[in-house]
């Protein structure tokens, strides 16, 4: 097969979709070395780039061509003003070509294959700014109407792919995302010493990680931290020095969360050491007593299953995909019920048995997601779409 994909979220995006792109495109070239790929990235002019974990040039079934449109751009051309020039112009002849990011452009003779990884611009719609979500609405639509087959990222997104859209059930495939080998316990704690020294992380602290944003349910986690740090808790006297610490970079309307730990006094209690690298992201886990993230809505959730790979107790939310993800490994809640949450964290810190069992049962469930079974799913998509239409 000769394979097309819009590799620009890979390239483009330091996390979220962009390593999730990533990481699955690193397993398919491990396992395949027949099929012809023919990546393309919109880079724009002079713009930055986050390279790919591998690279194409090595391999001589993968290529990776770069075009001096932006993203930007590239929606405009295909999203707004629907003008139809096929993807194929970039790519040259294909079988079968993948969007791994919501949109779909024209395609002329292959088949075509979308993933997309939420709906929460439709569940959760008071999460996005006006012009996004309009956005959103009017081309993701369209363009799970014109794939031949949708990928999501978990049973929970196929689910509202059917309900909300309408999509039959047997044109989407659920893949779910994998955990890295990285992502382990780390034994050696003197090696964790840089990251803490790289990010100025206090000595003891809870970990959030993801872009802020409302649908994080920041504001709502930061409420149930300033429960726990109340002269009123019960707590021992040691741990009125935890911190909370939320990693992320800035997204949109997220102003709330900084507002309400200005409100709540907590401006040197909850720290925001912005986007967190790649490489780093394992010693931040290992370094946290908890992993908590009150998400309102998520189509996987990779944070919370790379945190419990970790061998770090995960506390989060019971809606969407995430029970789908942690199962009985980790405690969930109501991500609206402050006092839930601040006593389900409490029971992970102070609980010594429950803590135990539940970085066992961590470990255990992170080692049913990998990579490598996703890239298999992924080429049985392929092959799959491109025999249905012959």
């Amino acid at each position: 097969m000769r394979i097309g994909v819009d590799y620009t979220s890979a390239v483009r995006q330091g996390a979220g979709i962009g390593r999730l792109t990533r990481c699955i495109f690193q397993a398919l070239a491990e396992i395949d070395h027949e099929n012809e790929y023919r990546l393309f990235a919109a880079m724009g002019r002079g713009q930055p780039s986050n390279f790919p974990t591998f690279q194409p040039s090595n391999l001589s079934n993968f290529r990776l061509k770069t075009i001096p449109l932006s993203d930007r751009e590239l929606n405009v051309v295909w999203h707004r003003l629907r003008l139809p020039l096929p993807v194929e112009l970039i790519t040259g002849p294909v079988d079968v070509f993948h969007s791994p990011d919501f949109t779909l452009p024209p395609v002329w003779r292959a088949r075509a294959v979308l993933t997309v990884h939420d709906l929460s611009f439709l569940r959760v719609p008071e999460c996005f700014t006006g012009a996004l979500r309009r956005y959103l609405e009017r081309v993701v639509p369209r363009s799970v109407r014109r794939a031949d087959h949708v990928i999501a990222d978990s049973h929970s997104t196929k689910r509202d792919l059917v309900e909300l859209l309408g999509t039959p059930a047997g044109k989407v495939t659920v893949i779910h995302s994998g955990v890295e080998p990285r992502f382990r316990p780390i034994i050696d704690r003197a090696a964790l010493g840089p990251v803490r020294q790289r990010y100025d992380l206090p000595e003891r602290f809870i970990i959030s990680v993801g872009t802020l944003q409302p649908r994080k349910n920041f504001a709502t986690l930061v409420e149930a931290f300033a429960r726990l740090k109340s002269e009123t808790g019960n707590w021992k006297p040691g741990a009125r020095s935890l911190k909370l610490v939320i990693a992320g970079g800035r997204g949109w309307l997220y102003e709330e969360i900084f507002a309400r730990v200005e409100a709540l006094g907590l401006q040197g209690d909850v720290l925001f050491p912005g986007f967190v690298a790649d490489e780093d992201l394992p010693a931040l886990y290992n370094l946290a007593e908890a992993f908590v993230l009150p998400s309102l809505y998520e189509g996987f959730g990779l944070p919370p299953l790379e945190a419990m790979a970790c061998g770090t107790p995960v506390v989060t939310s019971n809606v969407s995909s995430l029970p789908e993800v942690v199962g009985d490994a980790g405690l969930m809640v109501e991500p609206a019920d402050v006092e839930s949450l601040a006593a389900a964290i409490e029971r992970v810190l102070e609980d010594g048995g429950l803590r135990r069992e539940m970085v066992q049962r961590g470990l255990a469930r992170a080692k049913e997601f990998t990579w490598e079974r996703a890239a298999r799913q992924l080429l049985g998509v392929y092959e799959k779409t491109v025999a249905s239409g012959r």
